[in-house]
């Protein structure tokens, strides 16, 4: 590549749309967490206790898609709002259904071997495959 082209490429380089919107971004994001740090709140909390008010209660996978978030940079944001008694998590009305699945599987396949099944297929994780190394005993 020669001097031109390697100047070009950096003068194109240096436009990076992405680049520029996130700069702008993370700015006014400081900015905001500026202004909501008397209230011990970050923008981004701001924006999550902002659509809960306005939507009602959610799962975590409806809001971190309602917020284009994921679920880790989410989770990380709820923790310090539950302490602080601003949201409450709660059971999903699913955890009643696995409940209920779960007391079937073991009616039908017993107790014992439903433990046997699961510690059993805790040692097939554990075996880790992908490494490559041989772990059994």
């Amino acid at each position: 590549m020669s001097v031109e082209d390697t100047s070009a490429v950096q003068a194109r380089l240096s436009e990076c749309n992405c680049l520029a919107i996130r700069q702008a971004a993370r700015y006014v994001t400081q900015f905001y967490d500026q202004l909501f740090a008397p209230a011990g709140l970050r923008a981004t909390q701001f924006a999550i206790l902002s659509r809960l008010r306005r939507h009602g209660p959610m799962t975590i996978n409806a809001l971190a898609a309602l917020l284009v978030m994921d679920r880790t940079t989410l989770g990380r944001n709820i923790l310090p709002l539950q302490r602080d008694g601003l949201i409450e998590i709660v059971a999903s009305p699913a955890l009643e259904h696995w409940s209920a699945a779960q007391q079937r599987f073991e009616d039908v396949f017993g107790d014992e071997r439903a433990a046997a099944l699961r510690r059993l297929l805790r040692e097939v994780v554990a075996a880790n495959f992908a490494s490559g190394s041989d772990n059994r005993t």
